[in-house]
This record gives structure tokens, C-alpha cells and sequence, in this order.
């Protein structure tokens, strides 16, 4: 009897994992594409920009770019504002995406802040028999996939249908909301979870809403390099410090 390729199993342990990402993909993808087309634009253009850019909160934002005088250099900066986060999500991620060989390539350009979400409260509790590397790929594909369709068929539908897209920012807001309260349910600790809101919460009563994240996102990343030992030594069993191992 022929074997079945890794990848399928993967796939059906994966599905599961993405459909509150789909929901809310669905609803901002198509209200994304729908806005470019009132925008003007061609209903390709959604669907190139998803495909390429694939950041969310940037590709809103690269309409009104794409309808201003051409200035590269500016365009760079607000990007690299914009996306800053992922360099972190990027880092804590550095150990879970080694040795997955050619995977590894996808997985970095597709993370995004609804896979990497996933990736991390998922990897602990991978079902058995399931590889990894193709695990965490089909979460990415699967992702990127609903958002880029649901952009194109906002795009391919356009101004045919009346679509107030006032308050679906809040979809995306609310499955944030449900993701934390299950790695705080699933988690023991709660030390980390809790400087996060700590550091998010002073940052935002001291920048604003519109310049909190990046000092927040430094905070974390500070308080997380100095506190590594007692972190490690809080939350990894005595079996993977001495091993110096990543639990999975």
C-alpha cells in the first residue's frame, strides 16, 4: 500500500486551526477589495497587492500611496513603520522555524499576525504524527490564500453591491480578543501574557493610539532579553534547560 505523503495529514490537522482566520478574512478581504474598486482601481489590483504586500493594515494604506505623487523614500518609511512588527514576531520565531529546509522561505514571507498567533499557540500541542514543517506551511497558505480570494472577489464584485464597510476593523479586533483568552486558558504562566498588556497598556497612555505600538513592541523586546534565564528557568521544564531545548 503506497504511503501517504506527509503533507495531507498536515492539511487536515491544520484546516481546523485557520477557520477563525477565515472568518475574518473573509469580511476584511472582500471590504479591502471592494474599497480599492471604489478607489478606482481594476479588480487585479487587490489581488496583485494582496498577493505581493500581504500585510493587512499596509495594503489599505498603499491605495492611498498608489493615488499620491510617486515618492519612494517616504513610501519606504511608512511601510517599514507600519510592518516593524513582524522583525519581532520574526525573532521569537527564529528557533521554531529551524532546519524546515525550503518551507523555511514561504514561512517567513507569509507570516502575518494571524499566522504567527496561530503558529505559536499551536506548536505545543501539534497532534501526533503530523510534521511540523508541513503543519505550520499549510497554516500559512491557508491563510494567505483566504485573504488574497476574498481581496479578489471584493475587487471582482466592486460597486455591483451596496457594502458599507464601516466597523469590520472590529472582526479582526474580537478573534485578537478570543486567541489571547485561549493561550491564557491553555498556559500555566501567565508572565509573559501579562507584561504584554502591561507594556501595551503604559505605551498607549503615553504615545496615543496612533504611535504606541513600536515603543511598546521595544518594552517587550527588552524586558524579554533581560528576564530570559528566570523566564526559561519559569516556564521550560527542567528536562529542556538542561538541554537547552525549544518545547514543542
Amino acid at each position: 500500500m503506497r504511503q501517504q505523503h506527509a503533507c495531507w495529514p498536515a492539511l487536515r490537522a491544520a484546516f481546523p486551526y485557520t477557520t477563525p482566520i477565515l472568518a475574518g478574512f473573509v469580511f476584511l478581504g472582500f471590504a479591502y477589495g471592494v474599497y480599492m474598486n471604489v478607489m478606482g482601481f481594476p479588480f487585479y489590483y487587490p489581488f496583485l497587492l494582496a498577493l505581493v504586500i500581504f500585510g493587512g493594515s499596509l495594503e489599505f494604506v498603499a491605495v492611498s500611496m498608489l493615488l499620491s505623487p510617486f515618492a519612494p523614500l517616504a513610501t519606504f518609511l511608512l511601510a517599514l513603520l507600519i510592518q516593524a512588527r513582524h522583525l519581532f514576531y520574526g525573532l521569537s520565531l527564529f528557533d521554531t522555524y529551524r532546519g524546515l529546509g525550503w518551507k523555511r522561505f514561504f514561512l517567513i514571507y507569509g507570516l502575518c499576525d494571524e499566522t504567527f498567533s496561530i503558529i505559536f499557540s499551536a506548536k505545543r500541542r501539534l497532534p501526533e504524527g503530523v510534521d511540523r514543517g508541513w503543519f505550520m506551511l499549510w497554516i500559512t497558505w491557508l491563510d494567505e490564500a483566504y485573504w488574497v480570494f476574498s481581496a479578489l472577489l471584493g475587487g471582482l464584485v466592486g460597486g455591483a453591491l451596496p457594502f458599507d464597510t464601516a466597523g469590520l476593523g472590529f472582526v479582526m479586533t474580537a478573534m485578537f480578543v478570543v486567541i489571547f483568552i485561549e493561550q491564557w486558558l491553555n498556559e500555566c504562566h501567565h508572565a509573559t501574557a501579562v507584561l504584554g498588556l502591561v507594556a501595551a497598556g503604559s505605551c498607549l497612555a503615553v504615545f496615543g493610539a496612533q504611535s504606541f505600538m513600536i515603543p511598546a513592541m521595544l518594552v517587550i523586546l527588552s524586558a524579554l532579553l533581560l528576564g530570559r534565564r528566570p523566564l526559561e528557568r519559569y516556564y521550560l521544564p527542567e528536562s529542556d534547560q538542561a538541554g537547552g531545548r525549544e518545547t514543542r
